[in-house]
């Protein structure tokens, strides 16, 4: 009786405690905090934005909040971007999309496996081994480039003559660097997929490959394309990576490596920067909008149990 009388006392906490929270972030003050923060982060991109159909007198002479009192608009920037051939900007929009779409799908791909065979399958060492991997996440990046660069070196992968042009090194220098949070996030996903349904299919005379490709995959579907968004914005964005594996080809280099190039040797065409900042948020954009409901669903995975 007072074991039923605890549980009770307790569901009634909880509810409170949810009730209490619900309000505290629905009520006008919270909302109106939530609008200060969205126009205050919004307002520097709004900034670049104006400041990419600004002249350039205009642009190294005054800020772009003078656009309210003496308007002045141009399309000259982004023509200097996209059409002078000393920008050469397609050339490397291209070499972006040639570098980001394996670096997202080999880490998901690899990740994905190992996650199910840490979650669901028994060997020995296995948590030593996923804590290993998870470890691996505190790792600063810059620590294992120059390793990293001496092995390609000694396996000929190394420089625009080895094979896929040098691609091969900047695809998995970002396959390397994603797989321990790839794995440590699906399988945190996987291992919450109820005991019952794996159970059930192995019953049934499903294998490890059936259970796998037949019921976890589309159950994953969410946490993967949440972080195959992660990795797409990372690798579309980076610039670090690229331009220590890319070995300073322009054939392999993407377009934040002429991005950073694009002020000119003595900066003196900084101004062009806004214009070619909006010209590479274009794929990610569309990427991130035509996937967010993916996404969403994929942060609120594991959040509920039960």
């Amino acid at each position: 009786m007072s074991t039923a009388v605890t549980d009770v006392e307790a569901t009634v906490a909880k509810e409170s405690v949810a009730t209490s929270a619900h309000k505290a972030l629905t009520s006008p003050w919270a909302s109106l905090a939530a609008v200060v923060i969205a126009v205050l982060w919004t307002i520097p991109t709004i900034g670049l934005f104006i400041t990419s159909f600004r002249p350039e007198g205009d642009v190294k002479t005054s800020g772009w909040w003078t656009i309210f009192t003496n308007p002045s608009f141009t399309l000259d920037n982004y023509d200097a971007v996209l059409n002078d051939p000393n920008t050469d900007f397609a050339t490397f929009f291209i070499n972006s999309i040639v570098i980001t779409i394996p670096a997202v799908l080999i880490p998901v791909s690899i990740a994905t496996m190992a996650a199910y065979a840490f979650a669901w399958m028994r060997f020995p060492g296995r948590s030593l081994l996923f804590v290993a991997v998870f470890a691996l996440q505190i790792v600063p990046i810059q620590v294992t480039m120059i390793p990293l660069q001496s092995l390609y070196v000694d396996l000929g992968l190394a420089g625009s003559e080895a094979p896929g042009g040098g691609f091969y090194t900047i695809w998995l220098s970002h396959s390397i660097f994603a797989l321990p949070l790839a794995i440590y996030l699906l399988h945190n996903f996987m291992s919450q997929i109820p005991g019952e349904l794996i159970e059930s299919a192995r019953v049934d005379g499903a294998g490890h490959v059936q259970i796998f490709s037949r019921i976890m995959l589309p159950l994953m579907a969410p946490a993967i394309a949440a972080f195959g968004i992660f990795q797409f914005l990372w690798v579309w964005n980076d610039l670090l990576v690229a331009l220590v594996f890319s070995g300073g080809s322009l054939d392999t280099s993407p377009l934040t490596v002429r991005l950073a190039e694009l002020s000119g040797t003595r900066g003196q065409d900084w101004y062009l920067l806004s214009a070619g900042a909006f010209v590479s948020l274009v794929v990610p954009l569309i990427v991130f909008l035509s996937l967010q409901r993916y996404f969403v669903r994929g942060l609120m995975a594991g959040s509920v149990k039960g």
